[in-house]
Formats: C-alpha cells, sequence, structure tokens
C-alpha cells in the first residue's frame, strides 16, 4: 500500500523521477537549478553558467601535471596551501588590501559561503533589501533560512550615481543590502565609470547603519574588460568603515569540472561571529583543489586571462549574428559576463513558450522569470544563454535555439 502511494506521488520524465505537483514542464520547475538538472540531460545546454570550454593549451599542461600536483599537496600544510591561493587570486583580480586584512575564509562553494552569510542575518534577526533581478538561489538560500527579503530593482541602483543616495532612502529598508555585482544575468555593474555609484551606496550603507552584502562572483569579466578592469574594493570599503560581507569564486572563469573555491572576507566588527559560523561548517577546502586552482591562476596571470575572453567574445558574437533579425533582441552588457540575456520583442510570446519549443530541439536555455524573483511576469520578457561552452558546440546550440523560434514565426 505504502508503495502504491509512493508511486501515485511520483511523475517519470526522460527516466527522471519528478514528485507530485513539480510538473516536467520549464514552468513547473521550482528553481533555475531543477531547470539545470534538466538541461544536463540535453544535446544543447546553454541553460547553467558553468564553464564547459575545453583547455587552452596551457591549461592542458595543467592536466597532465595533476599527479604532480596531488603529490605537492601531501608535502604543504594546509595553512600554505590556503594563503597561498588567497594570495594568487586577490594579486590576480588586483585586490592587494584583501590580501593584507587575513580576513578571508574558505568554502568549496559560493553557495556555501551565501549560507554562511544567511545563518548569520537570520542569527541578527535582519531583514535583506535584495537586488531583483538576480540568479535564484542568493534569494532562495535566503528565504529557506526564513529572512524577510525586500525587494531593491536594479534599475534604482543603475540610474546613475547622481540622486542614488536619495533614491536609495526613499525605497530600502532592509537592514542589509545584498547586490551582486556584475550583476547575473544582466551584466549591470556600480563598479563602471569610476565607481561613482558604488561609492554613494557605501557611503548610504555606512551613514544609515546598513550592512552591505556584495556577491563579486563574475568579477573576474569586469577584470579581463580592459574598458572596466578592476579597482580595489577591500580598499574602499576597509576606508568607509562601512559593515560588509564580500563573497568572490573561481568556480565561473575557469574549465575546471566544477572544482572551485568561494571567499567570504569581512569588515573586523562581522569577522568572529562570521568565523565562528564558517568553522561550524567546515574544516576546510581541499589542499589539491586549492594547489591545482593556483596552477590556473598562474596561468590566468601569464595570458591575462585571454583563454577565457576570448571563447565568451566568440560566442558572444555569434549570439549576435545567428539571433538577428530574431524575435530575440540581445541587451548589451555594461560588463560582458558569461551569460547572454535576450529581451523577447513579441508581446504575445514568453519565455516559459521558447523554453518549451527549444527543449523540443534538444537545446536548454533558461526563462526570465526565477531571476526577477518579486516581479516574475517581468521575467517573461527574457530569456539568458550561456556562453562558456565550446564554440562549436555553442554554435549548434544557437542554431537549434533559431530553428525553434523560426516556429512562431
Amino acid at each position: 500500500m505504502n508503495n502504491m502511494r509512493a508511486e501515485k506521488n511520483q511523475r517519470t520524465f526522460d527516466n527522471v523521477t519528478f514528485p507530485a505537483g513539480l510538473s516536467p514542464a520549464p514552468e513547473g520547475l521550482a528553481d533555475i537549478t531543477q531547470h539545470e538538472i534538466r538541461a544536463l540531460r540535453t544535446e544543447y545546454n546553454l541553460a547553467d553558467a558553468h564553464t564547459h570550454q575545453r583547455q587552452s593549451t596551457t591549461q592542458r599542461d595543467i592536466v597532465a601535471r595533476l599527479p604532480q600536483l596531488w603529490y605537492e599537496s601531501e608535502q604543504t600544510t594546509q595553512h600554505a596551501q590556503e594563503q597561498r591561493f588567497i594570495r594568487k587570486f586577490f594579486t590576480l583580480h588586483r585586490q592587494e588590501t584583501a590580501i593584507r586584512l587575513n580576513r578571508t575564509m574558505l568554502f568549496y562553494a559560493a553557495s556555501i559561503a551565501m549560507m554562511a552569510v544567511a545563518t548569520f542575518v537570520m542569527r541578527q534577526r535582519m531583514t535583506v533589501s535584495l537586488i531583483d533581478p538576480c540568479f535564484d538561489n542568493l534569494h532562495d538560500i535566503l528565504e529557506n533560512m526564513h529572512v524577510p527579503l525586500l525587494p531593491l530593482k536594479e534599475e534604482i541602483l543603475t540610474s546613475g550615481a547622481a540622486g542614488l543616495y536619495a533614491r536609495l532612502e526613499n525605497t530600502v529598508t532592509g537592514d542589509v543590502i545584498a547586490l551582486v555585482d556584475p550583476n547575473n544575468p544582466t551584466g549591470a555593474s556600480l563598479l563602471t565609470r569610476g565607481g561613482e555609484a558604488f561609492e554613494e551606496l557605501v557611503r548610504f550603507c555606512k551613514d544609515h547603519s546598513k550592512i552591505l552584502m556584495v556577491d563579486l562572483c563574475f568579477a573576474s569579466f569586469a577584470l579581463m574588460d580592459a574598458q572596466h578592469g578592476r579597482r580595489d574594493v577591500y580598499a574602499l570599503l576597509e576606508q568607509s568603515g562601512v559593515s560588509y560581507l564580500v563573497i568572490e569564486d573561481t568556480g565561473k572563469t575557469w574549465p575546471i569540472q566544477d572544482a572551485k573555491c568561494a571567499m567570504l572576507t569581512c569588515s573586523e566588527d562581522l569577522h568572529a561571529e562570521v568565523y565562528n559560523i564558517q568553522t561550524s561548517i567546515l574544516l576546510n577546502v581541499s589542499p589539491f583543489i586549492l594547489n591545482m586552482l593556483s596552477a590556473y591562476l598562474d596561468d590566468s596571470m601569464a595570458d591575462g586571462l585571454a583563454s577565457v575572453k576570448t571563447v565568451l567574445d566568440e560566442n558572444r558574437e555569434y549570439v549576435r549574428k545567428a539571433l538577428a533579425g530574431t524575435l530575440l533582441r540581445t541587451i548589451e552588457p555594461e560588463v560582458p559576463v558569461s551569460v547572454a540575456w535576450l529581451e523577447i520583442t513579441n508581446p504575445a510570446i514568453t519565455a516559459s513558450r521558447i523554453c518549451e519549443l527549444g527543449y523540443a530541439r534538444k537545446v536548454y536555455v533558461l526563462p526570465g522569470t526565477y531571476f526577477f524573483w518579486s516581479r516574475k511576469r517581468v521575467g517573461e520578457r527574457f530569456i539568458r544563454l550561456a556562453l562558456a561552452r565550446e564554440p562549436s558546440s555553442f554554435r549548434a546550440s544557437v542554431d537549434a535555439l533559431k530553428e525553434a523560434l523560426d516556429e512562431i514565426r
């Protein structure tokens, strides 16, 4: 009897079992990750923003050296591996102040670092003004911790430095301001054009005793853009005296089969409590992973991140050309991040509909609904394509998407 009940409470699709009430149709999935899991079964996966391109010539040399890196890790202390990795990462990213602070905690994924932040916020019984749109697991982790969330529309932040302070005074009520910079999925940033908008945000947070939480996991794409680059964010934060929590990550930059490390750095007034939370979660990140990542950092230091940038530029240009004249309009990002954000120009067509048509041709893209966490209807006007793919495979995926779009015309 129990087995029969269990069978009734499940639905099967493509040999994958879904709980009752969870439709296998794109619009019936609970979050972006469930979309991305489903996309892993498709021939043309443009869903997750993880790195799936192939190794460059010099990166193949790193793969050939993996046994050597393994044995090196056995012969080096955990502390030495951690300090070397932190120094190399922040040196590449031009964040010299972060190295001197000695307040960076390591996690094996940015989402785990975010769980530590969410635990801290929950314990303090704080509310969070969260940027909208943003990638959904930032929202979901906070919500799962029962943290009250208040929408902070991206356009309030990106309408220019002039008047930003007043706009924040008129709209922000949360104890914590949480943003992603550059934003995923839009590529918007407060740190471009001299960073005046970010400085205004920091000034507001300091004046109004707000904690500033910034996800910088896409910051490498600003680093590899000669027009923008990266300023020393930690120097600005420290000089201002603001309370802050900053997450950075390696996972969206190098094609390393999801072996990664995330960093959480916080202001001195928050460090002791956050550190206690971190140590309640994990002891350490794998020393082998840290040693391997250090090799990739050296490689990117030598080539100026060219191996990553070249692939993204090629794929972004193909999207522009291949989808020109279709009902999808490419929105040019302020920072050329590793995803393409496209607006649907036909108001009668939704993102969910395009996803369904794409899936029928074994191509998977993400609808914008989950990114606009407080206004999902707005999200139905957009889709997101991941760019970190081998170019030949990426071109075939975009061509399949174009064929799906042609069915609508």
